[in-house]
Parts: structure tokens; sequence; C-alpha cells
């Protein structure tokens, strides 16, 4: 029980270091842990996976998916307020998650992380742009809560845009 805690421990400090660990197996129990660490509502935790995208060789072992669509079919840099690494790590949390079966338990903290990244983003801003930001941060936010879970193609938002055109 002794020798569990301190490995759990160890990982999740590695985790929130951003260090990779050496090469073995991964445990889902492991995968899980570094998979909470990296998706937090908090600036440790966005620190810690941004050094982990910048280090994405030394995660191997995770078999993590870097992949990313950045913000899908919204712009990645509305009005120029640049969401990049937001949308990165929300895709990351995503993607990971429902590759292990545990998305629906996680998809309101992936979530609630987007907004606190884009938040991030926002408060580089004077008072302004800032709220102009926050508004945009607000309005994906509330799109991904609503609709993060639909799996919907580039044609089927080309058959609603086609229909709503027809409509007006």
């Amino acid at each position: 029980m002794l020798k569990r805690a301190l490995v759990t421990t160890a990982l999740s400090l590695a985790t929130l270091l951003g260090l990779a660990l050496p090469a073995h197996a991964v445990t889902l129990e492991q995968k899980l842990s570094a998979l909470s660490g990296f998706s937090q509502p908090t600036q440790a935790s966005a620190a810690s996976w941004v050094s982990a995208w910048q280090n994405q060789a030394g995660w191997g072992d995770y078999a993590f998916n870097w992949s990313t669509d950045l913000c899908s079919s919204s712009p990645d840099q509305p009005l120029g307020f640049d969401f990049r690494m937001s949308c990165r790590r929300h895709d990351f949390g995503y993607r990971n998650y429902k590759a292990v079966s545990r998305f629906p338990a996680n998809k309101s903290r992936i979530d609630d992380s987007f907004y606190f990244d884009m938040k991030q983003v926002c408060a580089g801003y004077s008072s302004v742009p800032r709220n102009t930001c926050n508004g945009i941060a607000w309005t994906y936010y509330q799109a991904v809560k609503e609709f993060g879970s639909l799996n919907v193609t580039d044609a089927e938002i080309e058959r609603i845009r086609q229909d709503t055109e027809q409509a007006a």
C-alpha cells in the first residue's frame, strides 16, 4: 500500500512538473493520473501540459494522442485573440479521455479548463479588448459545453448552413 502511494505521488509530482518518466509499461491508473494532472482549470496544470506538449516524445510510453484540429470549425484567433493553445489542450483532453473510455465523467472539467485557458489569454489585454476577448471565450465555452460531445461532420455543418440560407 505504501509503495503504491509513493508511486502515485511520484507520478503526480512528475506530471505537475512536466517531466517525462523512464521507459516502462504505463498502467491505466498512471495514464489517468497524468490526464487528470493535465486537465485541471489551474495555471499549474496548464503549464504542466504545455511542457509535456513541447516534449511529446518524452511521454511516448503513455501513447497520448496529441493531434488537434485547433478550434474545429471556429476561428482559432477570433479578432486576433489567440486561442490555439487553449484549443490544443482541450482537444488533448477530449481525445485522450475518449481513448480510455472516461470521457463523460471528465468532460465538464476539460471544458472548464478550456475556459480557464482562454481567460488567461484574455487577461493579457487592457480592459476594452479584454472584455471583448472574455465575451468570445464565454461563447466558445458555452458551445463546447453544449455541443462538445457531439460528433458533427463538416458535411453536416455545410448541410445546416445551406438549410439556414435557404430558409432566410
